[in-house]
C-alpha cells in the first residue's frame, strides 16, 4: 500500500489457483505436440502479472498466444536462412560434415564444426534475449500506462559477445563488469510511460555480491589440486562437493545481492527511486522445500508405477511387452507434466512473490505526473527466443 509516497509490492497469487492452471497448460501442450505452449505461457503470464499489485492496482499482461506463435514461425524461417548461409560459408572454406569419424582428424573436424555452429548462434541468442525483454515490457501495463523499451537488440548482442570474451580471457574475474554493463544497457533504454529508467552505480560494487562465487571456485580448484597432489580420492571428493555446493549457493547470493544493488541504484524519471530487500536464505529455503516436495512426489510416482508395471506384466505376460512399454511412456510423460507444474507452483511462484513483496517504490507521488508514451514499433513476439528455446522464462 502507499504510505507517505511509498509503494510496497504485493503478490496475491496462490498455489491453489496456479496449480490447476499449470497442469491444464502442460497437458494441452502435450496433446498438441507443443503448439499450445505459446498460448499456455501467455495464460500463466497473465495470471502472474495480475497477481502482482502495487498500491491496490494490479499489473496487466496484454500479449497474446497468436502473437507468440506467428513470431515463432517467422523466426524459424529466418533462423533456417541464417544457418543455411553459415553452412554455405563453411562449405566454401572447405569444411563440411562429410568427415571420416574413424580417424582422430575426422572427429576433431566434426567437433570444430559443432563449436563453430554454436558460436554462430550466439549473436541470435543475445538478440533474442533483448527482443524477448522488449516484448514483455511493451505488453505490460500498470494503471493503464504501458512500459516500453527502445530498439537495440543488435547492440546488446555485440556487447554481450564482447563482455563474454573479456570474461573468458580474465578467467571469470570480469563477469561482474559484463553483467552490470548489459543490465545498464537494457535499463537505460526502458520506460514507464514517458518516464525513462536510468541505471546508476558502479560495476565494481558487484564484486561484493560475487564473493561467494569466487570462494566456491577457489575451494573447488584448491580441493582438486590438493587431492591430486596427495593422491587422495576421498579428499578430492569432499573438496569437490564442498566447492560445488558453495559455488551454487554463491550464484544464488550473487543473483539476489546484484538485484538489490541494481534496484537501489536505479531511477525512474528525476525523482522515483527503488529499494529491494530479498534474502539469499529465503530463496534457498524456497528451492530446498520445493525440491523436497517434488522428490516425495517422484518417489510416490515411482512406487505407483512399479505396482502398475507388476500388475500389467502379470496380466499381459511377456508376449505383450509393447503394452508395458506404452504404459511406461505414459507414466513418464505424466510425471514430467506434474513435475513441471509443481516446479512452477512450489519454486518459481514463491521466488517471484519473495522478490515482489520485498520491493519498494519511493517518491511514488511523482508517478501521477507520468503520461502515456507512444506505442512501440517493431516489437515482435519473442520469436527467436522461442525458436532457440530460451523463451521459457516467465
Amino acid at each position: 500500500m502507499s504510505t507517505s509516497g511509498q509503494i510496497n509490492g504485493q503478490y496475491r497469487g496462490t498455489r491453489g489457483e496456479l496449480f490447476p492452471l499449470a497442469i491444464s497448460v502442460a497437458l494441452l501442450t502435450f496433446v498438441t505436440l507443443g503448439i499450445y505452449r505459446f498460448w499456455g505461457k501467455t495464460r500463466i503470464r497473465k495470471y502472474i502479472w495480475s497477481s502482482t499489485v502495487g498500491d491496490g492496482d494490479a499489473f496487466e499482461y496484454t500479449g497474446t498466444g497468436l502473437e507468440k506463435f506467428l513470431g515463432f514461425l517467422v523466426a524459424i524461417v529466418a533462423l533456417a536462412i541464417y544457418l543455411g548461409v553459415v553452412q554455405m560459408l563453411l562449405f566454401f572454406l572447405g569444411l563440411s560434415y562429410s568427415v571420416d569419424l574413424e580417424t582422430p582428424q575426422g572427429i576433431l573436424a566434426l567437433n570444430a564444426l559443432i563449436y563453430i555452429n554454436l558460436f554462430a548462434l550466439l549473436p541470435l541468442i543475445f538478440y533474442a534475449m533483448y527482443r524477448a525483454r522488449r516484448y514483455k515490457m511493451a505488453r505490460t501495463r500498470w494503471r493503464g500506462v504501458r512500459f516500453g523499451m527502445e530498439k537495440g537488440a543488435w547492440g546488446f548482442a555485440a556487447r554481450a559477445i564482447g563482455y563474454g570474451l573479456l570474461t573468458l580471457v580474465s578467467f571469470g574475474a570480469l563477469f561482474p563488469l559484463g553483467n552490470f554493463k548489459l543490465e545498464k544497457y537494457m535499463a537505460d533504454r526502458s520506460y514507464f510511460g514517458d518516464a525513462r529508467f536510468e541505471q546508476g552505480g558502479k560495476w565494481t560494487a558487484l564484486y561484493g555480491a560475487a564473493k561467494h562465487v569466487f570462494i566456491g571456485l577457489g575451494v573447488l580448484i584448491a580441493g582438486v589440486a590438493i587431492g591430486g597432489a596427495a593422491q587422495s580420492e576421498a579428499l578430492m571428493g569432499v573438496a569437490v562437493l564442498v566447492g560445488y555446493i558453495w559455488l551454487m549457493v554463491g550464484f544464488v547470493y550473487y543473483r539476489v545481492h546484484s538485484f538489490r544493488y541494481m534496484a537501489e541504484n536505479r531511477m525512474l524519471g528525476d525523482q522515483i527511486t527503488f529499494t529491494a530487500t530479498p534474502t539469499t536464505g529465503e530463496v534457498i529455503k524456497i528451492y530446498i522445500i520445493g525440491a523436497l516436495i517434488m522428490a516425495v512426489v517422484v518417489a510416490v510416482l515411482v512406487f505407483i508405477g512399479g505396482l502398475l508395471f507388476g500388475a500389467v506384466m502379470s496380466m499381459a505376460g511377456i508376449g505383450n511387452i509393447g503394452l508395458v512399454g506404452v504404459l511406461g511412456v505414459v507414466l513418464y510423460l505424466i510425471a514430467l507434466v506434474l513435475l513441471g507444474a509443481m516446479a512452477l507452483v512450489f519454486i518459481t511462484q514463491p521466488t517471484i512473490a519473495h522478490f515482489i513483496t520485498n520491493f519498494t517504490v519511493h517518491n511514488a507521488d511523482a508517478l501521477n505526473d507520468i503520461q502515456q508514451r507512444a506505442m512501440e514499433t517493431g516489437v515482435d513476439a519473442e520469436g527467436f527466443a522461442d525458436a532457440l528455446d530460451i523463451g521459457g522464462a516467465i
